[in-house]
């Protein structure tokens, strides 16, 4: 007999077009950015790393709780909402117990626990606590902990199989439903919304985040994109890391197999063993010149240090009879020698520095010369002008006890003789190897990145940025893939598990890798997703490959999959829900990064993949700007918004930049058929390296779409007012939704609130005066300010009227300037702890503070921050009123003035003094102003981010006092 389906809640019997869902309506933008953060922290452990380098993966958190958030509709009870949410991402106090794998160390806990009461305290004094005594103190204390800091004692959402059991009753009760699993949720919610489980597309897919994460949710999947790398690295990753156990073992054995067989022939050959046993595992390259002033060959080393921990360097010892320097290693240095080797090199500011102290020479002045190296070139010739030298081996000492020997050391002929017989294999190997696409053969193209392989170094194929050794140990490895798939003997996954393998190691080892001194470490080729010739660079030996090769993967189970290399405007592929992270504004060029491992990998992609195009397809590649790019988006997302039904969604993610941005982005998307319903940022980026510029810390704006229906044209001068209107009601909204202990909403979020109001309005509709298709293909003057971009940066003033400082009386806010608000805005931001520049930037156009820079004290990338009273002094100081706003000259800047004189007098008497003075009968008629103003920046010593502001708040809180007690 079929059990009774219980009875769901009114808001769920039917499920019109326009029913929101529960990211259109809100969405925990702090914890999710928080997790985010966690994920990109672990680096190399992050679930899909490990498959292949690249760039902008998106955090699995982040998609997973945007897809709950499309599939999850909002009811009439948006707090309950909000709980059962933070439920099914394991974000709420249960999930977060149920998360906890680490124990908050001793030290934390007694930290905490002096904070509690005295009889709490007493009942845990002691040493002798039990087991459960042990864990109850531990959750407490956890409970304590603001949510950040839970995390550092956490699994990832991800690594646990979602709520428990007794969760799910709660969240089943609320929603209809009867799942017992994500996947269960999934089916049901997608049944009910669109009649069967949910198809979720990306056609940007990349590195694979959103279809792998829609898989494993249960969703059934579709990822294509141009570049056949990212369709690998996308199939690789629902296939093996969502292929189950089986597919796991098998994997791995297969990598074992290879890895073994090509380990037992370098050692056959005996190039990686000296006389006394000791096997490299690390190998140091320097490129070698001529110098033109003295003709002396020249080592080019940016620094001398090799490694910090043991105190290794290198010293030059001048060969005068050959003119050439000896390369001596010295391990266990003193600290004021290593310091010295630190800072000396032969190479600074890309310019020849001798090591006897004579002119310097431009490397540019040097490559005058440059050679463009051929086909059949695998090292340089002897006429050369850049040189390829072997300097320094790492040797591994096997120890009968404890841990392995490790040995600096500098090459010698025995050494030397070594690396002449690795030439020699290759030699009589490469042709083969390269016909048969063991190695690579392909030329580089010229490109914005490629270019310069060939501009500084001659390299003119990519084998070229690979040395003899590296050739070797590839081509070795590539042959048995090719063979083992010539056999049949494995499954594709097994098959596409040893390719990416391969790949792997490719990035970790080329001429392009950096020898990282003070971690005695060798970095991956795409650090920065930039190709960086180096002056020095190391290889690893085939033992620091073997984690690389035999990778150990998180092992998962995804439904229902199609990967495809294709391009977006011609997909026909039918998805509900359109998941995508297009190209927008990126500088990275990722077709042009791909081709370092289609060199390797397209001979096994087209064996493994007939169909797929083994190209890196540059002519149809998505540019990152100009109006070729506009018309492509407009034609990419029209495609996908004609191949969704009509109560399917969108949301497209990309970084948030500024008011132009976000118009062009407008018109693409308004151009396109759809409409904005909602906007969130979420931090998911750690420090930048290299590519990246102003903010280290970087939000993913999502972006939330349907389609658009309502046909009706409005005229701009309607368009204003409903503008104005849906800022105020969004931001009213959030504020009720915010809990002050536990923020939901940063700073960031309101400015991008008011961006998503006015998209809402603007793509709800046509409009009469804009033809969003031609306005994003028209060309605009430098510094033109067109229609939609001018209505947003209306909104974001709005949002920044609208928004009064906590602490701070509407009657005063509003009769402030607009640089005096900024400024004071601006300290409420740097008490939340807000040190990104991009939000200053964003809050000085909202406000109309042109000339905000000179009140910043720091505009360092992620250290950004306003001046205090004593940090401003009297530099600047203007006179009361006597210019409109200018800051200098305002009530706020004549009371930081007299926090300064107070702290420097250490008394009131000279500030009020100069109030007196300054002000005059002004000063009676803004006494409550100046009250007002003094109390909110003494307020600022209390905040635990502005420890700058103690003294100058102490002092503020002084002067507010004695205004307040002044009379006539």
């Amino acid at each position: 007999m079929t059990e009774p389906t219980p009875q769901q809640p009114s808001f769920f019997e039917s499920t019109p077009i326009e029913q929101p869902c529960f990211i259109e309506t809100q969405f925990p933008v702090a914890k999710v950015s928080a997790e985010s953060y966690k994920e990109r922290k672990a680096g190399g452990s992050q679930t899909l790393v490990g498959l292949g380098n690249w760039k902008g993966r998106k955090p699995l958190i982040l998609v997973r709780a945007a897809l709950l958030g499309l599939l999850m509709q909002a009811s009439n009870d948006p707090t309950k909402d909000r709980e059962i949410f933070l439920k099914l991402l394991t974000m709420d106090r249960d999930g977060l117990w149920q998360r906890k794998s680490k124990p908050i160390p001793p030290a934390r806990v007694a930290e905490e626990l002096a904070k509690m009461p005295p009889g709490v305290q007493k009942k845990f004094s002691g040493t002798s606590l039990s087991k459960s005594e042990k864990e109850e103190l531990q959750k407490l204390v956890f409970e304590r902990l603001p949510y950040s800091e839970k995390l550092e004692y956490c699994d990832r959402p991800e690594q646990i199989d979602g709520p428990s059991s007794e969760v799910w009753e709660e969240i089943n009760a609320h929603l209809g439903t009867h799942a017992q699993s994500l996947p269960e949720l999934v089916q049901e919610l997608g049944e009910r919304r669109f009649g069967h489980r949910p198809r979720v597309g990306d056609a940007f897919c990349g590195g694979g985040s959103i279809p792998f994460e829609a898989a494993r949710l249960g969703c059934d999947a579709y990822g294509s994109d141009l570049n056949p790398v990212a369709a690998l690295l996308t199939w690789a990753s629902l296939n093996l890391v969502g292929g189950g156990e089986e597919v796991a073992q098998q994997v791995r054995k297969a990598q074992e197999e290879i890895y073994q067989a090509v380990d037992r022939q370098v050692t056959d050959w005996g190039i990686e063993h000296n006389s006394l046993g000791w096997r490299a595992d690390a190998y140091l390259y320097c490129v070698e010149v001529i110098d033109p002033e003295t003709g002396w060959k020249i080592p080019l080393l940016p620094t001398l240090a090799i490694a910090q921990k043991p105190k290794v360097i290198a010293h030059l010892v001048p060969d005068e009879i050959n003119k050439r320097y000896e390369i001596e290693i010295l391990e266990g240095v003193s600290e004021t020698e290593y310091a010295a080797a630190e800072k000396a090199g032969t190479v600074k500011d890309s310019r020849l520095v001798p090591p006897n102290g004579g002119a310097s020479t431009p490397i540019a002045v040097i490559r005058n010369h440059l050679r463009m190296w051929e086909k059949n070139d695998f090292t340089p010739r002897t006429d050369d002008v850049f040189q390829e030298r072997l300097y320094c081996i790492r040797w591994v000492e096997p120890m009968e006890k404890g841990k392995d020997a490790r040995h600096y050391r500098a090459s010698n002929t025995e050494d030397l003789r070594r690396e002449k017989k690795v030439e020699e294999l290759l030699a009589e190997r490469i042709a083969e190897w390269q016909e048969k696409g063991y190695i690579p053969s392909r030329k580089i193209e010229p490109g914005s990145e490629t270019t310069r392989l060939q501009r500084e170094r001659g390299w003119t194929y990519w084998h070229h940025l690979f040395t003899p050794r590296q050739l070797l140990y590839f081509g070795s490895l590539s042959r048995l893939i090719s063979q083992y798939q010539n056999s049949g003997e494995y499954k594709q996954q097994i098959q596409v598990g040893l390719v990416t393998g391969l790949g792997k190691c490719c990035d970790l080892s080329s001429k392009l890798s950096r020898w990282h001194y003070g971690g005695e470490k060798i970095e991956q080729t795409l650090y920065n997703q930039a190709f960086n010739t180096m002056y020095n660079y190391a290889t690893r030996g085939l033992v620091l490959l073997t984690d690389h090769f035999i990778k150990e993967h998180p092992i998962y189970r995804c439904s229902q999959n199609i990967i495809m290399p294709e391009d977006c405007r011609i997909i026909n592929e039918n998805n509900d829900l359109w998941v995508t992270d297009p190209p927008y504004a990126d500088a990275v060029n990722y077709d042009e990064i791909s081709e370092f491992f289609l060199a390797w990998e397209e001979s096994h992609i087209h064996r493994l993949f007939p169909t797929w195009i083994p190209d890196s397809r540059r002519e149809l590649a998505v540019r990152s700007s100009g109006g070729n790019f506009n018309q492509s988006m407009v034609d990419c997302y029209r495609q996908l918004t004609n191949h969704m039904p009509e109560n399917g969604m969108q949301v497209v993610m990309f970084t948030h930049q500024d008011a132009g941005v976000w118009a062009d982005l407008t018109m693409i998307l308004w151009a396109a058929g759809l409409r904005v319903t909602a906007a969130w940022t979420i931090a998911t980026e750690t420090d930048a390296v290299g590519i990246k510029k102003g903010n280290n810390v970087q939000g993913t704006v999502l972006l939330v779409l349907r389609k658009r229906t309502n046909s009706t044209p409005l005229f701009l001068d309607e368009i204003s007012h409903q503008v104005e209107d849906e800022v105020r009601k969004q931001l009213d909204s959030m504020t009720r939704l915010e809990d002050a202990s536990d923020p939901n909403f940063s700073d960031a979020d309101y400015q991008l609130a008011a961006y998503a109001a006015a998209l809402r309005v603007l793509t709800g509709q046509p409009i009469e005066e804009i033809d969003p298709e031609k306005e994003i293909l028209r060309e605009r003057k430098p510094g033109e300010v067109g229609p939609v971009e001018a209505l947003i940066r209306r909104a974001v003033k709005i949002a920044c009227d609208h928004l009064i400082p906590r602490g701070l009386k509407p009657e005063l806010w509003k009769s402030l300037g607009s640089m005096e608000r900024f400024y004071i805005k601006g300290l409420e931001v740097e008490s939340h702890g807000e040190y990104r520049s991009g939000v200053y930037q964003e809050l000085a156009r909202g406000f109309g503070a042109n000339d905000y820079a000179d009140l910043l004290e720091s505009t360092k990338a992620n250290e950004t921050r306003l001046k205090t009273a004593s940090e401003f002094g009297k530099k600047g100081l203007g006179t009361f009123g006597s210019s409109g706003d200018a800051f200098n000259d305002s009530l706020v800047r004549q009371c930081l003035f007299s926090i300064w004189l107070t702290v420097k007098n250490e008394g009131t008497k000279e500030g009020m003094d100069y109030l007196h003075t300054e002000l005059r009968e002004a000063y009676w008629t803004n006494r409550e102003k100046i009250i007002g103003i003094l109390e909110y920046l003494a307020a600022l010593r209390h905040s635990s981010t502005m420890d700058h502001w103690k003294k100058d708040g102490h002092a503020a809180s002084l002067l507010a006092g004695a205004v307040r007690n002044d009379h006539v």
